[in-house]
């Protein structure tokens, strides 16, 4: 028979400790690493050796954290490599968050990691938009779109547009749909709060982090998270072309490469996702 002290600490919190799971980690490190492809950026070979530590067992997320911030932090000003500095910290937080559990629908969640991702980088924006819609509108030259831009969500709608988007998703209910509606569904919110790019930079990153955590919080099973790792920017670019439409040059919003993608993701069909087949020709759009 268990003694009131034992049945009492049945009942007490468990700490929830870092994986032990090399394999694991590697994927985690192997999606970060990959995304910062989407902004062309590469982790430096010191970031690279703290993380296969990290993966042996023989260094934790904190400690690679710690090192890398004092590694940059002791570095003159005039011989840092800002890209390089901006992948590593990134990198490692991505990691951190997703072996995270924990997780909570709301818009509120997601500017919560552009937060995290981002604090004290230099990342192009003033210190004030980490973390914080923008106030101002924006515009880039897409090469998929021969120079065009998608039209992102004006400054004063972001919250009220991410408000409603993230309700009718709430509302939406996964239950008795089919594994093609799923996909479709998931692409389309996906889709839909990245064209609202709330934040200055570092939308797609932190888009990616957002489902891939909202994924593995509906339980919709074991994702193929090296999709990532290798066609991040596919991915980002398959947003492109589901947000973007000229109908004087017969251009529609697309949201069949983003429907690979998730499939490939979610279910692991083979889908080839060649980046050459998102891009329009020149005739097709009017700049």
């Amino acid at each position: 028979m268990q003694s009131y002290n034992e049945k009492y600490d049945e009942f007490k919190y468990e700490i929830i400790t870092e994986t032990e799971d090399g394999k694991l980690k590697q994927i985690y490190w192997n999606i970060a690493f990959g995304l910062q492809e989407v902004d062309n950026l590469k982790p430096s070979e010191y970031m690279i050796d703290l993380a296969i530590e990290n993966i042996h067992g023989k260094k934790s997320y904190n400690d690679v954290e710690s090192e890398i911030s004092a590694y940059y932090d002791k570095k003159p000003e005039i011989n840092k490599n800002l890209n390089e500095q901006e992948a590593d910290i990134v990198s490692v937080r991505l990691v951190q968050l997703l072996s995270d559990k924990s997780f909570r629908f709301d818009y509120n969640t997601y500017r919560i990691y552009h937060k995290y991702l981002f604090d004290g980088l230099d990342i192009g924006i003033s210190k004030k938009y980490i973390g914080n819609f923008r106030d101002y509108n924006i515009s880039k030259s897409e090469p998929v779109l021969n120079g065009a831009t998608v039209a992102y969500t004006n400054h004063l709608l972001i919250k009220d547009t991410l408000e409603y988007d993230f309700n009718e998703e709430k509302c939406y209910d996964y239950l008795n749909k089919s594994t093609d509606e799923i996909i479709s569904h998931i692409a389309t919110f996906t889709s839909n709060i990245w064209q609202v790019h709330p934040f200055g930079e570092g939308n797609t990153r932190t888009t990616a982090l957002f489902i891939q955590k909202y994924i593995q919080y509906l339980g919709l099973g074991e994702m193929n998270n090296e999709i990532f790792k290798d066609n991040s920017r596919y991915f980002r670019n398959a947003l492109v072309r589901a947000n973007f439409r000229d109908i004087s040059k017969g251009v529609y919003e697309d949201n069949n490469y983003l429907y690979k993608f998730f499939s490939n993701l979610l279910i692991e069909t083979n889908y080839e996702l060649n980046e050459e087949e998102l891009f329009i020709t020149k005739n097709e759009v009017s700049l």
